[in-house]
Order: structure tokens, then C-alpha cells, then sequence
């Protein structure tokens, strides 16, 4: 059956009970569909369970004819996924850091700057022991972060304590369980879920926050403000980056050669979860 109008693919390769908590992923829709909806371009979204199933669906729906294009999110460094578009001849807009990308176009973040300056922030606070909860580190933004991190409190001689999350509150609960043996002052969390649990998880421990932990997220959703305490984070306009991706997947689909498009700066908004 012919199809009336262009439409664009994005796989999510997370657990469904993530994607349903995270508020992230439903700011970027709506950013994304701000854009191309009013373009008649409409959005196909589709879960999966891993990135084999997720490059099924690729080759799914170019087979098909599915859909005009993809966007791909959650790159690995050296990511197949993008060898796999190319030879399928499927236009496709990365978002993600430029290095992932091979010749695609991308909507980029500078996570690794963006996580600097969460550190320098709170260095600049008297903190000296600074825990960083991170996404799932085969992601390359997560690695990007982890730079960062790593590099600002070896510049300001401080200590960093890690733990790996998978973006879901329980996994923040866990981690921030393995970092309280460090004594960290201060936490950053690499989603606004991830903090929740981490304010839920020094509550039940008897931990004070801001006066024994002060706690920073990264998304900056309305999760953080309505927190208790609210959420200090490094803000990101996540609908403004889904309208960039739409803008570049407008632009793929019009034959434009590939660019790279700067997501807004990142902001610190400090709440009362940072003393």
C-alpha cells in the first residue's frame, strides 16, 4: 500500500519499563515532532529488547519501505549500526557526537565540556570527594562524560568515585548504595531518574540533602523540580534538540550533504539539592 506521506524511523534499544519512566525520550518526540509533523513528515517509533533486534528493523523497513529515513541514538564508538544504514541506503541522522557518526549528519552535545563543567561547578562549591553516576558505558556519550569527568578532578586534584547505571531508578538506588562507602559530598547522576533515586536512597540511610550530599542531574525535566528536595542540574533544552534532529532529517531527505548541528549550550540551575 502506498504511503501518502514521508515518515521517519527511531528504534529505542531500552527496556520498555525504562523508556516509560525516563522523561527524556518524550521530550525529544515532541521536539522532534514540533518539526516535521507541520513538514508532513510523521514519526515511527518502535522499542526493541537489544541492537540485534534493533538492526532488524532497520533492514526491516528498508526491505519495505517502511519508512524514508531513521534517526539513530545511543551510538557505541565504531558503531555497526551506521556501516548498516550506509549499505542499506537508508538516510539516517545521528545524535550524537560527530566521532560516531562516519559521514552521517548529527545533532551533537558536548557531553564531555557539559561534564566538566558539572564538576568545576561543584568543585567551585569546597566539594572534594564527587561521585558520577553514568549511564551504560558502552554508549559513547556516557564515555564522553566519563572523560570529562575524569579530567576536570584530575585538573583541580579531586576525587572521583564511579558507578555504572542503566538509566532506571533502580539501578540509581543501586549505585548510589556502592558509592556511600567513598564519602562523596557531592553526586552527579547522568539522568534525571537516576537522581530521584539517588534522593530516595540517602533518605532511607539517614543522608541529608543538600547539608551531607548535594545531588546534580542532568537532563534537568520537570522530575527535578518537583523532587524533594528540587534538583539542582546541567539543563538541557531536550525539546530544542529534537527540533535540531528533525531539522537534519528534513535536510538528509532534501539530499543535503551531511552537517553537523550544535545542540544549545548546556546550563546549571541550581536548586536546593546543592548547598
Amino acid at each position: 500500500m502506498a504511503r501518502s506521506q514521508r515518515r521517519v524511523g527511531l528504534v529505542l534499544a531500552r527496556a520498555s519499563r525504562v523508556l516509560g519512566e525516563e522523561p527524556y525520550y518524550h521530550e525529544f518526540l515532541e521536539g522532534l515532532e514540533r518539526v516535521l509533523t507541520p513538514a508532513g513528515v510523521s514519526v515511527l517509533v518502535k522499542v526493541v529488547t537489544d541492537r540485534d533486534a534493533e538492526s532488524e528493523t532497520y533492514e526491516r523497513w528498508a526491505a519495505q519501505g517502511r519508512v524514508d529515513g531513521v534517526v539513530l541514538v545511543d551510538l557505541w564508538p565504531g558503531d555497526d549500526r551506521v556501516a548498516l544504514v550506509h549499505r542499506l541506503k537508508l538516510p539516517a541522522v545521528v545524535l550524537g557526537a560527530p566521532s560516531t557518526a562516519s559521514g552521517l549528519p548529527t545533532v551533537w552535545t558536548d557531553d564531555a565540556g557539559f561534564a566538566r563543567e558539572a564538576i568545576r561547578l561543584l568543585a567551585d562549591r569546597g566539594h572534594r570527594v564527587i561521585g558520577h553516576i553514568s549511564g551504560p558505558m558502552a554508549f559513547a556519550h556516557t564515555q564522553l562524560r566519563r572523560e570529562g569527568t575524569e579530567a576536570e578532578a584530575g585538573a583541580r586534584g579531586l576525587r572521583l568515585l564511579h558507578a555504572e547505571g542503566d538509566y532506571s531508578y533502580e539501578s540509581g538506588r543501586t549505585a548510589m548504595a556502592e558509592l556511600i562507602g567513598g564519602a562523596p559530598t557531592a553526586v552527579v547522576c547522568d539522568n534525571d531518574l537516576m537522581a530521584l533515586a539517588v534522593l530516595a536512597e540517602l533518605a532511607d540511610r539517614g543522608v541529608a540533602v543538600p547539608r551531607d550530599i548535594s545531588v546534580v542531574a542532568w537532563d534537568d525535566s520537570a522530575l527535578c523540580q518537583l523532587a524533594v528536595p528540587p534538583l539542582s542540574a546541567m539543563s538541557h533544552d531536550v525539546g530544542r534538540i529534537g527540533e535540531l534532529a528533525a531539522r537534519a532529517v528534513l535536510d538528509t531527505l532534501d539530499g543535503a550533504e551531511p552537517a553537523v548541528y550544535q545542540a544549545p549550550a548546556a546550563q546549571f540551575v541550581a536548586r536546593d539539592s546543592t548547598r
